[in-house]
């Protein structure tokens, strides 16, 4: 068995719970804003972020939410997210986070699979949202604002009762349930406890070397995993100022940059081709910004290279899943730079190259499904122990589902994915999420959906498809009935009609030669 490990010594893991790690530094900063809604200015101190987190985590004891219970967070980036997220794990709840562009159906589905008590939305997402609680069983919805039948978030922040303490045990205790695809089919829920967020700031932070004075930009959403932990704790944890935005566009991302002096960028592969690109960064001045890091999905080389010459900045890539916590691999601050790698492991992880065929391990340099331990590994999927010994062995290994190789460094090279997931713009798509929705078309039969390369998004979702015998219909209409059904991520870009689709003996799609026929003609 061939097992690397980090470059760096081991660093001690508080067992606390996450809200006792990221405020340590409440006090020492009281007054230095935590966190600033970019375009409205409206700015919570690291005082006020302790207090108001306390405040709800009263709010929700008043309403009888309890050690255990789960609330979902259905909002765009904002201050509150955060006194929402810490005020649930303070109450020893458990925040499941859903994407704001998820419909009611998405919604609901997760609402229901979870077991939420509770929705905590935003007034524009409201109408959605009650449509989805209506399905789900939801007891209240509460909204960052004011919104028509729900209760404000605020009315909530002024609880007659305290907050009272709440034994957690970090181990084993849940803090969040963010939905990931894992490997295969629908989005299932990935219980992190504190303790594997915990590690995860304190690993990540070993690495990367946040100083107090530094200010990021908060545009990862913090419903995915990489802004929950690298954003929205461990940048507070280390004292820093985030911007939030809750939405991505080009020419307030830049304002932001240049107003607040923004000296780390956390970005995903599409940000980084913009300011690698895009004329009208030329009109900012971003000479604050020092580092730029990217993750989600893969950055081309070129692209890496061109920002980091326009910019005069420095680029590097990450490497993490939800399933853990998200971090694993990273380039720190200082190491030599390799733009197409996702860097070195973060301490406390191993990871392994593994022959997906013969499970043996292979020589350095050799290309093989990447494996990982440490104690930023998942509990496992919500109610889904299968699922869970399907990823996770007996061993605490978690198997990725991507193909990488390692070099003599030890630098980390994700080559392609075992697993099926389309990564558009650095969202997870599942196909067998379309091919379910496709599959509901009268005039279709049968469907397969692969990532088609683009040069924009990284992938985008292809549908072949069977028409059943005398039945017409056209490629825009079939990607319309899907976009009137998911997300806008989730939306069929290109569709091929073919007279079958591939499949094994078994009845299993062959995505793979699919895939290969793809990129030859790309």
């Amino acid at each position: 068995m061939r097992i690397y490990r980090s470059p760096f010594p081991d660093v001690t893991i508080p067992v606390c719970s996450l809200p006792e790690l990221v405020f340590q530094q409440a006090t020492r900063y009281a007054d230095k804003p935590a966190l600033i809604d970019g375009p409205s200015g409206r700015t919570l101190t690291y005082a006020q972020l302790y207090r108001q987190a306390h405040a709800f985590a009263a709010g929700l004891a008043a309403r009888g939410f309890r050690k255990g219970d789960v609330l979902a967070l259905y909002s765009p980036n904002l201050p509150e997210y955060a006194v929402v997220f810490y005020g649930v794990a303070i109450a020893g709840g458990i925040t499941t986070t859903v994407n704001p562009l998820y419909t009611a159906d998405e919604l609901a589905y997760q609402l229901v699979d979870s077991g939420a008590r509770l929705l905590v939305t935003v007034p524009p997402l409201l109408q959605t949202a009650r449509a989805a609680t209506a399905k789900a069983g939801v007891q209240e919805v509460v909204v960052i604002g004011q919104g028509e039948d729900a209760t404000p978030l605020a009315e909530m922040l002024q609880a007659d009762v305290a907050s009272q303490p709440v034994t957690i045990d970090p181990v084993n205790d849940l803090v969040a349930l963010p939905y990931s695809s894992g490997t295969t089919g629908r989005p299932k829920g990935v219980m992190l406890t504190h303790y594997n967020l915990v590690a995860n700031v304190v690993q990540t932070l070993a690495a990367e070397q946040f100083e107090p004075d530094e200010v990021l930009i908060g545009i990862l959403p913090f419903y995915h995993i990489y802004g929950m932990t690298v954003i929205m704790s461990m940048a507070l944890y280390a004292g820093t100022t985030v911007v939030t935005m809750p939405r991505f566009e080009l020419e307030q991302f830049l304002t932001l940059l240049e107003q607040y002096g923004v000296t780390t960028a956390f970005l995903v592969p599409p940000i980084v081709l913009a300011l690698a690109k895009h004329p009208l960064v030329e009109r900012y001045n971003l000479s604050r910004l020092r580092y730029v890091n990217s993750g989600a999905a893969p950055l081309p080389e070129p692209v890496a290279r061109q920002c980091a010459e326009r910019l005069n900045v420095v680029v590097r890539q990450g490497y993490g899943l939800t399933e853990t916590s998200p971090v694993t691999h990273f380039t720190p601050r200082g190491y030599t730079i390799k733009l197409t790698s996702v860097g070195v492991a973060v301490p406390n992880t191993e990871f392994r190259i593994v022959d997906v065929a013969t499970q043996a391990d292979v020589p350095e340099g050799e290309t093989g499904e990447l494996w990982i331990r440490g104690p930023q590994v998942m509990k496992g999927y919500w109610k889904n122990p299968q699922a869970t010994r399907d990823t996770l062995d007996d061993e605490g290994w978690l198997h990725t589902g991507d193909v990488a190789r390692v070099d003599a460094e030890g630098y980390v090279y994700i080559v392609d994915r075992v697993k099926e997931l389309i990564k558009y713009k650095g969202y997870q798509v599942a196909p067998a999420e379309l091919e379910e929705i496709l599959q509901g078309h009268p005039a279709v039969v049968d469907v397969a959906v692969i990532p088609s390369p683009d040069e924009e998004a990284g992938e985008v979702p292809k549908a072949f498809v069977v028409l059943k015998p005398g039945m017409q219909v056209s490629a825009e209409e079939l990607m319309a009935y899907v976009a009137a059904r998911v997300a806008p991520y989730k939306k069929i870009r290109r569709v091929a009609f073919v007279e079958q689709i591939p499949k094994t003996l078994s009845g299993k799609i062959l995505r793979r030669e699919l895939i290969a026929r793809e990129r030859a003609s790309a």
